[in-house]
């Protein structure tokens, strides 16, 4: 008696876990976009001597994925948006582990504001550095 119990117990436990995990699932509508091709710019290097380039890909987290259209159409304003952000970064920046955080949490805010300027909503959630190589 007691194993048939623990039996449905355990069943109606797994039945009201798939459901509420479904159900988050539904309601979470985020979509990526990914620049195409890399980012590739120059960066300050050491003395203002020397300049260094760093080659980036660069996704999107976006709130909704409706919006990757509107995404596609502003793909060059926010490209130049991060190869100025970049071309002004010191090579110590560039360089470390905090500062390439840095300029990700600069270029989302910086992506943030010129997409509700342009569109006035809330379109970018985060902007992701998959790949992140300089010289």
């Amino acid at each position: 008696m007691k194993k048939s119990l623990l039996s449905i117990y355990l069943i109606s436990m797994l039945l009201v876990g798939a459901t509420t995990s479904w159900s988050v699932r539904a309601e979470s509508n985020v979509g990526y976009f990914g620049f195409e091709p890399d980012i590739i710019t120059n960066y300050i290097g050491q003395g203002n001597k020397k300049l260094g380039y760093v080659r980036i890909t660069v996704d999107l987290m976006l709130n909704d994925m409706a919006d990757i259209s509107v995404v596609e159409h502003h793909t060059p304003l926010l490209r130049d948006a991060i190869v100025e952000i970049l071309s002004k970064e010191p090579e110590e920046n560039i360089k470390s582990l905090t500062g390439r955080e840095e300029i990700r949490k600069r270029c989302t805010e910086k992506f943030k504001a010129l997409l509700k300027q342009e569109t006035g909503q809330e379109i970018v959630r985060e902007v992701l550095f998959t790949k992140y190589l300089y010289h």
